[in-house]
């Protein structure tokens, strides 16, 4: 009897160490963490507004862009992408193209951001009658632009977060040749951003919050190509200062964000700048623009603009 007792004992625990040594082996291990995040977004904007000056024209534009990210670990983040923009410039340019990379890292509560970036503008005309003879001639407003205008940036910046409502950050961007210009720009901005607490009750459970950026584009002079009266071996542009402010509901991947957008640049500063092919004589003489033509793509603009951003969020260890 006691014989038989043991057995069925024996008998047992072989049993349940057999169940738990097969669930050990079906159920395999979660497989590591992929280092690879994938974030793309687009969006319609009544205007696209580039540092406080439209680049469509005071008129719609659509948006989307790509953005492959590797995680080095959880602080340091490398990143690419293409983005495109569509645009309305003095040389009829098909649209803006941007290829940017670098690198994101994370100390405590500061985020940095450092990279490069390449403005394309595909397919554009050379409107000037002494440097491209073979062209269209100047444009009707007597204007000039090249045919060429795409250029490169590096940039730095941080943001840092106070809590989870404030953030504020800082950039700076630097090109030897804004816009294939010939002259060299440095463009420093300080922002910052309030998000709404949960607890603020909005209709379909959305989410609010309110930002605003203060930035100077510092502009040295350009070539030859854009010489004027006075300065026929090309024009020290006019730096100047930009702000925005807006507030944005968001819900899900979705954002529509209204936003205010000014300059202090006048109206013939803002024409010797961007050669606006919509310009219209209005008396705005300044050195840098004997001409008098006159632009508005430096005026105060509200804008409002509806996104969509996703990315595929990976853990890292």
């Amino acid at each position: 009897m006691k014989t038989f007792i043991v057995a069925v004992v024996a008998a047992g625990l072989f049993g349940a160490t057999s169940a738990i040594a097969a669930d050990m082996v079906t159920k395999a291990p979660p497989p590591p963490p992929s280092p690879w995040d994938l974030a793309f977004g687009g969006g319609l904007m009544s205007d696209y507004i580039f540092r406080g000056i439209t680049q469509s024209n005071h008129k719609p534009s659509v948006t989307a862009y790509f953005e492959p990210r590797y995680n080095i670990n959880k602080d340091l983040q490398l990143y690419a992408g293409v983005s495109g923009e569509s645009i309305d410039f003095p040389n009829r340019a098909a649209a803006e193209i941007d290829f940017y990379g670098g690198v994101r890292p994370t100390f405590d509560k500061f985020a940095f951001d450092f990279g490069f970036w390449y403005y394309w503008y595909p397919d554009g005309q050379c409107f000037n009658a002494v440097f491209c003879p073979s062209g269209p001639g100047n444009l009707p407003n007597t204007n000039v632009i090249k045919g060429n205008l795409s250029f490169w940036e590096v940039y730095g910046k941080v943001t840092y977060t106070v809590n989870d409502q404030l953030a504020i950050g800082g950039s700076v961007y630097y090109s030897p040749s804004v816009l294939n210009s010939g002259a060299d720009g440095t463009y420093v901005e300080g922002n910052a951003k309030y998000t709404f607490p949960s607890t603020v009750q909005l209709p379909w459970g959305a989410g609010l919050y309110i930002s605003g950026a203060l930035g100077h584009w510092f502009l040295g002079t350009s070539d030859a190509f854009y010489g004027v009266t006075g300065f026929p071996n090309g024009i020290p542009y006019k730096s100047y200062t930009t702000w925005n402010v807006g507030f944005a509901f968001t819900k899900s991947v979705f954002t529509l964000d209204f936003r205010y957008y000014d300059t202090d640049l006048n109206r013939g500063d803002c024409n010797a700048f961007t050669s606006d092919h919509t310009a219209a004589f209005d008396g705005s003489f300044t050195p840098i623009n004997p001409s008098g033509v006159g632009s508005g793509w430096c005026r105060a603009t509200f804008v409002v603009a509806a996104k969509f951003d996703l990315t595929a969020i990976t853990n890292v260890k």
